[in-house]
């Protein structure tokens, strides 16, 4: 089980998933809403926004920082790397 927060102030807890894939795919969301905003200039970036990912026990496993580019179309925060065999149609 992980955890999704947005460690911007005030943290909060987003949601959780079952495994790290569906984590990232969450962040991915909230990170695509975030720009959705920037774009309709809805709320304040300021700074930009801060996630994390953390196990059962609460340990940050993964960070990321993202700063929406409001000059472009939403490009993805997590690569294909990230995403495993199944997003490429290997599995």
């Amino acid at each position: 089980m992980f955890e999704i927060w947005e460690t911007s102030e005030p943290a909060r807890l987003i949601s959780d998933a079952g495994s790290l894939k569906v984590a990232l795919e969450k962040v991915d969301t909230m990170c695509r809403l975030r720009h959705d905003q920037a774009v309709a200039h809805v709320g304040d970036a300021g700074e930009g926004y801060h996630f994390e990912i953390r196990d059962h026990d609460g340990k940050a496993l993964a960070r990321l920082s993202y700063v929406p580019d409001t000059s472009r179309a939403y490009q993805s925060v997590v690569v294909e790397e990230m995403r495993g065999d199944d997003a490429r149609g290997t599995a």
